[in-house]
């Protein structure tokens, strides 16, 4: 079985910049720990996409903190993470989940037997919701999450995100 690891929106505005928290730091190291484990193949990296318009998005209406501004610093993969990407498939999204990265691992699965795994940042919203739409359009599929490598927007909202994707069997670990 062909196993996949997907890494969603390790980039600074996530870690330490405008939206960053001291437990998304705190997961660099296991994060590139655990991408070292798997063939660049096999791992898939997802980059929240914003435009300069952001204020004016329903998201940016909602949430009013400009971050993730293609072509800013802080749009950028976290430097750490960089080091380890070795030519890894990058998806940019404009929302929260990727219909784009659930079409391309779709493919895979159609063709041979895949587990998907994810990590990255923040467990509450993006890597939720990239876990459901896999779910969803791959229900045989064994997807997990683990949670050391994941922080959500508070701890509390990481342990809900996390209890939400165990009520809709997806694993999640913590290794």
């Amino acid at each position: 079985m062909r196993k996949l690891l997907v890494v969603v929106d390790m980039q600074k505005d996530f870690v330490d910049g405008a939206l960053g928290t001291k437990e998304a730091v705190a997961i660099v190291p296991a994060v590139v720990e655990k991408i070292k484990g798997y063939s660049p193949d096999d791992v898939f990296f997802t980059r929240d996409t914003h435009q300069k318009d952001y204020l004016s998005t329903q998201e940016g209406r909602n949430l009013p903190v400009e971050h993730c501004i293609e072509g800013t610093p802080g749009w950028e993969i976290d430097s750490k993470v960089a080091e380890v990407i070795r030519g890894s498939r990058m998806i940019n999204k404009p929302t929260f989940g990727s219909t784009k990265l659930t079409d391309m691992i779709k493919g895979i699965s159609e063709k041979e037997d895949v587990s998907i795994e994810l990590v990255g940042l923040c467990t509450d919203i993006c890597v939720v919701s990239n876990a459901m739409l896999l779910k969803a359009a791959m229900p045989e599929v064994e997807i997990s999450v683990d949670a050391s490598c994941c922080a959500g927007v508070t701890p509390e909202k990481h342990e809900a995100a996390l209890e939400t994707m165990r009520s809709c069997q997806i694993k999640v670990t913590d290794e």
